[in-house]
């Protein structure tokens, strides 16, 4: 099955001034959204859904089929979609999200997003062996790398500045 990524959607001129900033700020502040990024950590449970679904396969191989049918979903979607008290805020700070973060989580997601259909390749040839070592070897595998750059976009939406080390997420892929 092919997967559509969602296209980045950044745009300089979605930058609101610095007083629409600070307005924006004191609203989110006490919210779930990250004061100084304008992003929400709930956007990873998108991904959490598709790894709990991966992390059942070796002991119900028919989970394959959700895990097949997960799509990539961006952040305002994502977020129209959710009962997420606070998701027209998320929705309207997404815009003013300052550029230096939102470039890096956008470029880590659009990363997630196309690691995903060579992950669900190889777990299916796991699952079509018949394998049960291989199927949890490669649903283990999986499961790391994911979390990894999941961890690496709650540090972008918490206002850090990690790196995505592309040598370590083609030798994970190769394992």
């Amino acid at each position: 099955m092919e997967q559509s990524v969602p296209p980045l959607a950044l745009d300089a001129s979605d930058q609101g001034s610095d007083d629409t900033l600070e307005e924006l700020r004191g609203r989110v502040r006490g919210s779930n959204i990250n004061e100084k990024t304008l992003l929400a950590t709930d956007y990873l449970n998108h991904f959490n859904e598709f790894v709990m679904l991966l992390d059942l396969v070796p002991d119900m191989p028919d989970c394959l089929e959700d895990a097949q049918a997960w799509e990539p979903k961006d952040y305002k979607d994502h977020f129209r979609d959710s009962l997420f008290s606070d998701k027209d805020l998320a929705i309207e700070a997404y815009d003013l999200s300052p550029m230096e973060y939102r470039r890096q989580f956008e470029t880590t997601i659009l990363m997630i997003n196309s690691l995903i259909p060579q992950i669900l390749d190889k777990i299916k040839a796991a699952v079509d062996s018949g394998d049960t070592e291989r199927m949890k070897f490669e649903c283990g595998k999986t499961s790391t790398l994911l979390q990894g750059l999941m961890d690496v976009v709650s540090a972008i939406i918490n206002g850090e500045n990690p790196t995505v080390d592309q040598d370590g997420i083609d030798a994970l892929l190769d394992g």
